[in-house]
């Protein structure tokens, strides 16, 4: 028999969070990514190659201005990222932990609007224990006689991040559990010539040397999941990383955020009288910032596209005084009035006297005299709640001294951010600032000796007290390892988003001061 060689492209797509155009919503400014550019380069693929299947990863339908004013405004209508995908035609997608953050009503009306199945082998029934929204995983036979295998699973963790109501009846079974046992029942029963887990989440351990990279919580279990035989390729996401690589023989990739990157996959069969035989296996990543738009992606946008413009550029309020900010260093390690701002939104809205926020990342740039909803989305891009929290003053210290172990000495004694905090993966947004409390963060210090002078109300705050905090639903369920703000009890929570509440105060005061209460300071006293 003559061996025939055969190539299968996968190109895949991952934390897409609802970039659609090539649109910058903080400036309105071109961007070099987005589903539109995407959908450009899909098209070349697909005309250059026989065997294509094109996959995407999860936390698809949350994360713009867009999707949020869709979400709003426009729910009742198509969601404007399904129908971008269901034009690209791409052959699935999987679940990601912000699919959720909607709630379950939009999900399940994106789900039935996708001319694709979302697979999600780990996301079940409660009661059932059935998978509840699709198929564990789908086959896919190419027209050679290949047998592609995709199984789909997505990080366990959710449920210390979202809204418990955005997930009644939901059990998320452990990711790696689940591969382990979804990789040898699907060959047994479909022996697939190719078998790819596509996983929303990322690596717990450097994929070259095994060397843990993070607290091994299972948010994060790729490297784990290669030891697992009988996988072929492994997709991830989650992390926003850049990557490619081989780990115990699986070939594993994640292509950044935003469509700003993709992933493909190439994968060489031949033929023997044993069948298709995997010769070899390469994993690449390209950019799109040469690509352009695919113009039937942007017609089809363009009416929700318009609306999204219209409500972006709406006034809302104006400051008196200065809210912008140039350095995000300096807006961390001295009190910002920016911060101090979202801070009097947090509690006025909860009623609490304790309040904790972050700036969430380095292109905030706080807000000009006028005030914008796009400015709003621009500085708080997640679709967060609050929670009050009862908290003891053991458990405040513990947050302070996680929240300060940001901060660094540089060789010149100079206060620099934590490398963990920027590789590799940014983590800036869990660095907390809190206002109600003054306190010290010592740099100079050791890492969890760090928090100095701890006071409320002028009295040194006791471990055993109780005291009431506003925070975001994230932290609050113990987001970014705050593992001491896990099953306290809740006082309150209040049920609308920080956009809204922005918006709320700044209807309630149309001017707003910019005001500086010096209750905390960041310094390296030996």
């Amino acid at each position: 028999m003559n061996n025939t060689s055969v190539n299968v492209s996968l190109t895949y797509t991952s934390d897409i969070h609802g970039h659609i155009m090539p649109i910058n919503y903080g400036t309105n400014e071109e961007s070099a990514n987005g589903l539109a550019r995407y959908a450009t380069a899909v098209k070349q693929i697909r005309s250059t190659h026989d065997n294509v299947i094109v996959l995407d990863n999860g936390d698809l339908i949350q994360g713009t201005p867009l999707m949020t004013h869709y979400v709003k405004e426009h729910p009742h209508e198509v969601n404007p990222i399904i129908q971008a995908m269901n034009k690209i035609n791409i052959d699935a997608s999987v679940i990601g932990n912000h699919e959720f953050n909607f709630g379950q009503s939009i999900l399940q009306a994106a789900m039935k609007q996708s001319d694709f199945p979302w697979l999600a082998a780990n996301v079940l029934d409660a009661e059932t224990k059935e998978p509840k929204y699709g198929p564990p995983y789908m086959i896919k036979t190419l027209k050679d006689g290949i047998k592609v295998a995709i199984l789909g699973v997505t990080t366990h963790y959710i449920p210390n991040w979202e809204s418990p109501e955005h997930i009644a009846d939901i059990h998320f079974r452990d990711a790696y559990e689940t591969v382990k046992t979804w990789v040898p029942s699907i060959h047994k029963k479909e022996q697939p010539d190719l078998l790819v887990v596509s996983y929303h989440g990322g690596f717990e351990r450097d994929i070259h040397t095994g060397e843990a990279t993070e607290t091994l919580t299972g948010e994060n279990q790729g490297y784990a999941i290669c030891q697992i035989k009988g996988i072929d390729v492994l997709l991830t996401g989650h992390q926003h990383r850049q990557l490619t690589g081989t780990v115990h023989d699986v070939l594993v990739i994640q292509p950044g955020n935003n469509a700003t990157l993709y992933g493909k996959v190439d994968i060489q069969f031949t033929k023997s009288a044993a069948g298709w035989q995997i010769i070899d296996k390469k994993a690449s990543l390209h950019n799109l910032a040469q690509t352009p738009p695919d113009q039937e992606i942007v017609h089809l946008t363009k009416e929700v596209e318009a609306s999204t413009q219209q409500w972006l550029d709406q006034p809302v309020g104006y400051i008196k005084g200065d809210m912008t900010i140039d350095d995000p260093l300096q807006a961390r390690t001295r009190k910002h009035p920016f911060i101090e701002f979202i801070q009097k939104v947090q509690m006025e809205a909860s009623g609490a006297d304790i309040s904790v926020t972050a700036l969430l990342n380095n292109d905030s740039k706080g807000f000009s005299q006028t005030v914008t909803m796009r400015d709003v989305v621009a500085n708080y891009m997640y679709p967060n709640t609050l929670v009050v929290l009862e908290l003891q003053g053991a458990d405040i210290r513990a947050a302070l001294e996680k929240s300060a172990a940001y901060f660094t000495l540089n060789e010149n004694g100079a206060i620099v951010v934590n490398p963990a905090f920027e590789k590799p993966k940014p983590q800036h947004y869990n660095y907390d600032m809190w206002e109600g409390v003054t306190y010290t963060i010592n740099v100079a210090k050791p890492i969890g000796n760090r928090v100095e002078k701890l006071c409320y109300h002028g009295k040194p705050i006791t471990e055993k007290e109780n005291y009431h905090v506003v925070l975001n639903n994230y932290r609050a369920s113990g987001g970014g390892d705050y593992s001491m703000f896990k099953n306290k009890p809740v006082v309150k929570e209040i049920q609308k988003d920080a956009v809204e509440l922005i918006r709320a105060y700044f209807e309630k005061n149309q001017t707003v001061d910019a005001t500086v209460t010096d209750n905390f300071k960041v310094t390296a006293e030996a």
